[in-house]
Parts: structure tokens; sequence; C-alpha cells
């Protein structure tokens, strides 16, 4: 079990989210593999707690990790990134946590951040929070204590293409996204590419009709961080 992100993220009044701070743990990727990661994770921290409502919570799945998401009825949001197996209650309780110890550091300064302020204030004890719930067990005797993540408490569980709305691309958001360097979405097209042939060649074998655009969508949900974790280890390796 693994936390790999934290995000601290304005939602008020602003057309997309700014994130305020983060802390991520890419120990496992390469070191160029870390940057297109972290770029990543802060696009799709931003795509999901946009399109979470205020006072929702919501864990959308990634291919083998979700995103938890959590905005509060003041705009201030908080997006956590963990493997499959990470219990989902215990990184809602570290959302709660997190943002309230925010805002009794940085009171409601935060309302009036701008895109100019991305990733701009600091927030130190984000990286303790980092290490702290590595292990969900040792969290667990404070998940026992807080009481406002009990059992009828609501938490969405979600696939991308039930968040996006009806009609929206991913690949589409991929391009529009300034969070991705263009190396980023070179990669992304060149696997939409590969993808679709092995696609077509897959259904001509098998008589069927092939969605490519569908099946590289689900195809690149299901391995883009895993080709950049497994190219790390080759390296490693070799």
């Amino acid at each position: 079990m693994k936390v790999v992100d934290i995000s601290i993220l304005n939602t008020n009044n602003t057309a997309e989210p700014i994130p305020l701070c983060a802390a991520t743990d890419l120990t496992a990727y390469g070191y160029f593999q870390r940057q297109g990661v972290k770029e990543m994770i802060t696009f799709f921290s931003k795509t999901f707690t946009k399109r979470t409502q205020k006072g929702q919570r919501q864990s959308i799945t990634h291919e083998s990790y979700i995103v938890h998401c959590y905005v509060r009825s003041d705009g201030l949001a908080g997006a956590v990134t963990t493997d499959l197996e990470y219990p989902s209650r215990v990184a809602f309780v570290l959302l709660t946590q997190v943002l309230d110890e925010f805002t009794n550091a940085h009171g409601n300064s935060w309302s009036n951040t701008t895109a100019a302020d991305t990733y701009g204030i600091d927030f130190p004890p984000l990286e303790t929070y980092l290490e702290k719930y590595q292990d969900p067990a040792a969290a667990d005797k404070v998940t026992k204590i807080q009481k406002d993540l009990d059992d009828t408490t609501q938490i969405l569980h979600k696939t991308i293409d039930s968040v996006l709305e009806r009609g929206v691309k991913l690949d589409n958001l991929v391009e529009r996204s300034n969070d991705l360097s263009a190396q980023s979405k070179m990669f992304y097209k060149q696997a939409k590419k590969t993808i679709a042939v092995v696609s077509f060649h897959k259904g001509r074998g098998k008589g069927i009709q092939v969605d490519e655009e569908e099946e590289f969508e689900n195809e690149y949900e299901c391995g883009w961080f895993e080709k950049q974790r497994d190219r790390s280890a080759r390296l490693m390796e070799g």
C-alpha cells in the first residue's frame, strides 16, 4: 500500500483548480520518468477536483492507482493519489486532517490565489503526512478517533469515463492541458498510434469491429504509469 501524492488545490471561483502545494513520492520511478509522472499527477488532480462538487468525496480509479478527491464547502480541495490497495476511508481522513491544518496555518488567504500562485504556498507538514500515512495500519489509530467520516459518509467510486462530461475525450483534455509538457503529450500520441494498430490487427483476427479510440483510452488508462515504472526498473537493472 502506498501514497504517491498529496495535493491541496483552490477551486473557489476559478475556472481551473489552482494547485497550492503538494508532496510527492516518486522513488519507484527513474530520474528521467519522474517529471512526466509528476505532470500526469498534477493533470489528474486538477481534472478530478474540477469535477468534484463542493462537500463531495469521490475516488476515481486510473490504471493501478486511485485519486481520492475531497472539495470542502469553501472550495478548498485535496487530492490523494494511492495504489489500489490503500483504504479509501483512511485516504479521506488524511485529506480532512491536511485541509484543516492547512487552514489553521494559512487562514483564508488561499482563496485569493491565481494561476500565477501555482505551487506557491509553503506547507512543510505535507511531507510529514506523506511519510506518516504510508502505512495505513499505523494511521488506523487516527481513523478510530476521527468521527467525521463514519459509516454514513458517502464516498463515490468512479472511473475516468464516469467522471468526464458526456462527449469529453481524455485525449482532448490532454492536448489542451497546460500542465503537460510537449514530451508528455508526444508520448500520449505515440502510444495512441501503437495501440490503434495493435487493436486493428486484433480485431481483424477475430472478426470483431474495434472502436480504436475507445480501445486506446482503455489501454492507456491501464498502462501509462506502469510503463514508466517498468521502464525505470529495467534501467536500474541494467
